[in-house]
């Protein structure tokens, strides 16, 4: 057999592994895509009402808060526009050192209209600013599923808390909902491909069991650890651990 042969299919495995890599982000961005959108449309009311509001009020003031408003719409569009395009994108496969909480934060304001017209709450809890060497648009996908995740699993509405630490050589991220539980005989399969809890909705469309698997892979390939622990009718609550350095980081 030849190098060349020998070669082909680690390559086409790489090939694969791409694919769905980048397959189960776009499932992840059509899942933002409607709430998303909804927040965009209420933004842009805010700023029609308030540009004609501020364009017929001669009152000064009036006409300040006025302008108050839409540069704050604007504010608010650009960071969701921002990040929504930081996390579509392809991204690359090169790590650099990251401000592990920002990217909490950044997936925050991507999910922030889903979350609350489900009813749920929202708990972070940063204890400081912990930096790792990761691929940051592959984190973000991790935290997009997972958090949507936790959503689903809440559907009349609960609490979510995010908790990002660092621990010794390696920095924590803990997200944990009141959701409905995932059952004991169920939890050594999670992270299996193809693997799912969700059922068909009304349109007959249900998890691909592809989400759990992805981040799982995507973990292990920066050295780290993903767990969970789930009580039926209480909650779960998946850790995952990256390392602040890895031995192939550049010095």
């Amino acid at each position: 057999m030849t190098s060349e042969e020998l070669l082909a299919p680690t390559s086409e495995t790489e090939a694969l592994r791409q694919q769905l890599l980048q397959a189960q982000r776009l499932s992840n961005v059509g899942e933002l895509a409607s709430s998303i959108a909804h927040e965009f449309n209420n933004i842009l009311t805010t700023i029609i009402n308030s540009a004609k509001l501020g364009s017929r009020n001669p009152d000064p003031a009036e006409k300040q808060q006025a302008f108050d408003r839409i540069v704050k719409a604007g504010q608010r569009a650009a960071a969701i526009a921002g990040g929504m395009l930081g996390f579509a994108r392809k991204s690359a496969t090169h790590r650099q050192r990251c401000d592990v909480t920002r990217l909490v934060e950044e997936v925050l304001i991507l999910t922030d209209k889903d979350l609350s017209k489900n009813r749920v709450q929202v708990d972070t809890r940063f204890h400081a600013r912990p930096v790792a060497w990761v691929v940051p648009g592959q984190i973000e996908q991790i935290l997009v599923n997972l958090v949507i995740n936790a959503r689903q699993a809440m559907p009349a509405g609960g609490r979510l808390k995010i908790e990002v630490r660092e621990q010794g050589d390696t920095v924590e991220i803990k997200v944990s909902d009141t959701g409905l539980g995932i059952p004991r005989d169920q939890l050594q399969m999670i992270f299996e491909p193809f693997f799912t809890t969700k059922r068909p909705d009304e349109y007959g469309r249900g998890g691909t069991g592809l989400g759990l698997s992805v981040c799982r892979q995507i973990i292990e390939q920066h050295h780290g650890r993903i767990r969970v622990e789930s009580v039926v009718g209480k909650g779960s609550t998946f850790t995952v651990k990256l390392p602040k350095r890895l031995t192939d980081d550049p010095e």
